[in-house]
């Protein structure tokens, strides 16, 4: 089951609200999410296996731009269901890149209506006639998902339309993604947190190195090595700060999200490099999972 809408609709949020764990980053900046990510929530006679996907971008900048949105426009290939998470503050286009998505698409669609919480009802209601002038919608929701208003009502909804089958995965499975991604992404967050305007926008963060071992009394120990990648050299000044403190910052916030992530001591080691015009860089942009 797919989740797509336009960049800070709320995806990420409302997967992790009904997974019932963290499992996509979240930050108040639009197109935080870049990549395609699993979530599967396993019940008594159910397995869903959701996936949140970048918003996709009006006007692509980028060859990154681009690779998001093929993220986007595959969902219509290989979904039994898509949701489609609209924020109730955005505005109303009919030139919507989301609505050729949409049109494309076979499988059945819940048009999600999420913030409702920021919004007055009759808004709500506008937009829900809005959208049903220009999609064939199977059901609809109107929720706030950072509050987890509603979200079981649209998780019963979900399993109405979903096909009978054998489940993928095994109960205890959260994500295809392996830890590393996912220690990558929590990087990534810190830079959206931290930094300020273009900064976090101009930065990849690749995992280098992962290994489990043991401190000298014998717990468990990660060590990692991770590199922020920056296009110019002015970004990796401001990326590691006057003598090093911004840098310290940010690594010290992301050891200990990890360390609650994997659950063990972490040791995190990050350096910051300078790979030019990456975001247009075929080679780059493949090596970064794009």
């Amino acid at each position: 089951m797919n989740i797509i809408g336009r960049p800070n609709a709320g995806k990420s949020t409302l997967m992790n609200a009904l997974v019932g764990e963290r499992m996509s980053i979240i930050t108040h900046k639009p197109q935080t999410t870049r990549h395609r990510i699993i979530g599967i929530l396993t019940g008594e006679n159910f397995q869903i296996v959701f996936s949140d996907t970048p918003g996709y971008v009006k006007k692509p900048s980028y060859k990154m731009h681009q690779a998001m949105n093929r993220f986007v426009e595959g969902t219509v290939e290989d979904a039994d269901l898509m949701l489609f998470v609209f924020d109730l503050t955005e505005e109303l286009e009919d030139d919507n890149p989301v609505i050729g998505v949409l049109k494309k698409n076979e499988a059945p669609v819940l048009l999600v209506l999420n913030k409702r919480d920021l919004v007055a009802e009759q808004r709500a209601q506008d937009v829900m006639g809005w959208w049903k002038k220009r999609i064939q919608f199977a059901d609809t929701a109107t929720i706030s998902a950072l509050n987890s208003n509603d979200t079981a009502t649209l998780l019963q909804k979900i399993l109405t339309y979903l096909p009978e089958g054998e489940p993928f995965y095994p109960p205890d499975q959260l994500t295809d993604r392996p830890e590393r991604f996912f220690v990558g992404e929590i990087i990534r967050e810190k830079l959206f947190l931290n930094y300020a305007d273009e900064i976090p926008y101009s930065c990849e963060v690749n995992v280098e190195a992962f290994k489990e071992t043991e401190t000298k009394t014998g717990e468990p120990l990660a060590r990692i090595a991770a590199t922020i990648y920056v296009m110019r050299e002015t970004q990796k000044a401001i990326i590691l700060g006057k003598n090093g403190s911004a840098i310290k910052k940010l690594g010290s916030e992301a050891r200990l999200e990890i360390e609650k992530f994997l659950q063990t001591k972490v040791f995190l080691e990050i350096t910051v490099k300078v790979r030019e015009n990456w975001r247009d860089d075929e080679s780059a942009l493949q090596r970064f999972g794009y």
